[in-house]
């Protein structure tokens, strides 16, 4: 059994600067990932291994990023009764509301957790994971209150700047 606890995939690797915001901050939260690419079109039984495996190794959470068409967080929602967190990344013309569109837009029974288009959208990706991996955990309960209480602290200090 892996030590994962979260697995990143992402439709292309023109996803991997957004997405690693996500890497990012399950790191800082000292929780295991693995980040890849798979494709819901180009690669479905790549795609379909990644989940088999990581069912096998008791993976609590996916974060899926795709652009596009993008069709891979619900894909990864069919095939897994894991939570699926999708980050629409806004990589087309449509500035990502095509991938927002395709992410959010669910049929009942298979649903993905949708975030922001973007960095935005894979930083609370990522809090989201965390959040649902606390279920239980007190440690990580611990530490998200101490994320909270730091984004509080830095609100804190710019207000201090800005008021007169």
């Amino acid at each position: 059994m892996s030590d994962r606890r979260v697995v990143i995939l992402m439709g292309s690797d023109s996803d991997a600067p957004v997405m690693q915001a996500a890497a990012d901050v399950l790191a800082q939260f000292g929780i295991s990932y693995t980040m890849t690419v798979a494709s819901a079109h180009r690669s479905p039984d790549r795609v379909r291994r990644l989940i088999d495996e990581a069912h096998a190794e008791g993976v609590g959470a996916f974060i899926v990023g795709a652009g596009a068409a993008a069709h891979l967080a619900g894909v990864v929602a069919a095939h897994s009764s894991r939570p699926v967190i999708g980050v629409p990344i806004d990589s087309t013309a449509l500035q990502g509301m095509d991938a927002l569109l395709a992410t959010v837009q669910m049929p009942p029974g298979v649903p993905v957790a949708t975030m922001a288009v973007g960095r935005a959208g894979a930083i609370n990706a990522a809090v989201l994971a965390a959040q649902i991996l606390a279920i239980g955990e007190h440690a990580m309960a611990d530490k998200l209150t101490k994320y909270k209480a730091s984004l509080a602290a830095k609100v804190e200090q710019a207000a201090a700047k800005i008021e007169t």
